[in-house]
């Protein structure tokens, strides 16, 4: 357990590196918009979507409706349900684990999740530890930055960017490690098109079903 444990912090450092940071941001966020740091709490335990999370921040202050913040949940984080198709199978064998991992499914925990061996029981375990321990990241950045917030000014400018760092390493890792790179190449390129087509604002989810049906269809082709 120990051991499992360990692996698991290890796996989840970066994580850590960049959601303290942004949570914080998140929390100081809240408090300036008149939000004490129990509401950042409450929202971190029970949305826990860090992009959806600041868009939330303006949609409370402007008054807007339950069904206006659920549509734009669900519009932004619809990517979730292609991550789920990689660990179905995971979850499913993990039991009574198995909601509080569909919960807690987030870019970086799926991105760590990925570069994981395969080694049953013990990755199963990882994986639960890496959520769970990221989701503590957030929790106590988003407090933090609340309590934070109220006492001393912040400048979080380009803080943000860490996340993205985080997904260039493992994007670098992944690379080095494919025995082919044409899944790579694809993503980068149908990515590449739709942003140029449809704007930074809508391009992720038409790129992402592109590139899972080109893919399945390659996948299809090699067997």
């Amino acid at each position: 357990m120990g051991n499992i444990f360990r692996k698991a912090f290890i796996k989840s450092i970066p994580i850590m590196c960049s959601y303290l940071f942004v949570s914080m941001a998140y929390g100081i966020m809240m408090e300036n918009a008149g939000f004490k740091w129990y509401y950042s709490l409450l929202v971190s335990l029970t949305v826990y979507t860090g992009a959806y999370q600041f868009v939330l921040v303006t949609l409370l202050s402007s008054g807007a409706s339950i069904l206006t913040m659920a549509l734009t949940a669900f519009l932004m984080n619809s990517r979730q349900s292609f991550y789920a198709l990689t660990f179905v199978d995971e979850f499913n064998r993990m039991g009574k684990r198995k909601l509080y991992m569909i919960h807690t499914m987030t870019d970086e925990t799926y991105a760590v999740n990925c570069t994981l061996p395969d080694t049953g029981k013990e990755k199963q375990s990882i994986m639960f530890w890496v959520a769970f321990l990221s989701r503590c990241y957030w929790m106590v950045g988003a407090v933090a930055g609340g309590i934070l917030g109220q006492i001393i000014p912040f400048d979080m400018t380009g803080i943000d960017f860490c996340m993205t760092a985080l997904f260039v390493i493992i994007f670098i890792n992944q690379w080095e490690k494919a025995e082919s790179h044409i899944p790579a190449i694809a993503g980068i390129v149908i990515a590449a098109v739709c942003l140029l087509v449809v704007g930074p604002q809508y391009f992720l989810l038409p790129s992402l079903i592109i590139a899972s049906a080109v893919l399945v269809v390659w996948n299809m082709r090699r067997k």
